[in-house]
């Protein structure tokens, strides 16, 4: 049974067991699925979350989905290379796109073995933090997340040391101009992304988004952003991403026409792959 079909038996599971988090004024009933599927998308490896809640078991649930999806995918990767490689043949367009379809080797060479750090310092009486971890052990989702009591202003030296550099922030907190004046050292610059919740439509936040835009202006490549907003809510309406770009590695997969560029890198990196697993196999065959 695939990934997708085993999910979506568990679904209904799920929504009701998160329903006891949500905290209407919270405005997080449309990004805590966003932040879902931006983990699917991009990956992330070490996940940071400032203010738990509603949020934190679909960023926990979705790292599980995704560790599980690259093991399968790494499965089928190297299933359909090994012909390649018994024949020694170059790979082609037929490889390409045979299931799992249109994937570049190399992230699976290495274990994806996901974390995600939640920080709360349990203060709001409002918020429903402090029951968090009860829903994340109804999923078994407990061991994928370390939480740490503590506000943002003092969390940093609590972070596990192998947090850094962390691939997503979700910082749902009022300081977010600290985060991004303090913490921005900590945010992979190959591409780590910190999505800032709630910074459009009220004084406060549009001069942090005016602080961003400027100091964007002043480090050319440094990171690009871009701001969402929930024009229908009143507040706690909008979504800002950034994304760290000053480290970001050149990546071209294809040449002009869009043809891949198979030979080289690609063609070493899944029959290395293909190599590894059937040894693991044999060693536990």
């Amino acid at each position: 049974m695939t990934l997708r079909a085993r999910t979506s038996g568990r679904d209904r599971e799920f929504r009701d067991a998160v329903e006891r988090l949500r905290v209407p004024g919270m405005g997080t009933e449309a990004v805590a699925p966003l932040l879902a599927n931006l983990v699917h998308l991009i990956r992330p490896r070490r996940v940071l979350e400032v203010g738990m809640g509603y949020t934190t078991p679909f960023l926990a649930r979705a790292l599980s989905e995704v560790e599980e999806l690259i093991a399968e995918e790494a499965a089928g990767l190297a299933r359909k290379t090994a012909p390649y490689v018994r024949k020694g043949r170059a790979l082609d367009d037929a490889w390409v796109d045979a299931e799992p379809a249109l994937l570049v080797p190399a992230p699976y060479l290495d274990p994806y073995q996901p974390r995600l750090v939640a920080v709360d310092d349990l203060s709001m009486p409002d918020s429903s933090a402090g029951r968090v971890s009860d829903v994340l052990g109804e999923f078994g989702l407990e061991d994928l997340v370390t939480i740490v009591n503590a506000d943002l202003r003092s969390c940093v030296p609590l972070l596990p040391d192998d947090l850094v550099p962390i691939d997503l922030a979700w910082v749902d907190a009022w300081d977010c101009l600290y985060f991004f004046e303090e913490c921005w050292d900590l945010i992979n610059p190959d591409g780590g992304v910190v999505a800032m919740h709630y910074l459009m439509t009220y004084p406060e936040g549009e001069a942090v988004l005016d602080y961003i835009a400027e100091s964007r202006r002043l480090r050319p490549g440094e990171f690009e952003f871009i701001n969402l907003p929930e024009d229908h809510k009143l507040r706690q309406n909008s979504l800002t991403l950034l994304r760290r770009t000053s480290g970001r590695t050149p990546r071209r997969y294809s040449d002009v026409g869009q043809r891949p560029l198979l030979d080289g890198r690609i063609r070493e990196d899944a029959y290395r792959l293909a190599q590894t697993l059937n040894e693991a196999e044999e060693n536990h065959g």
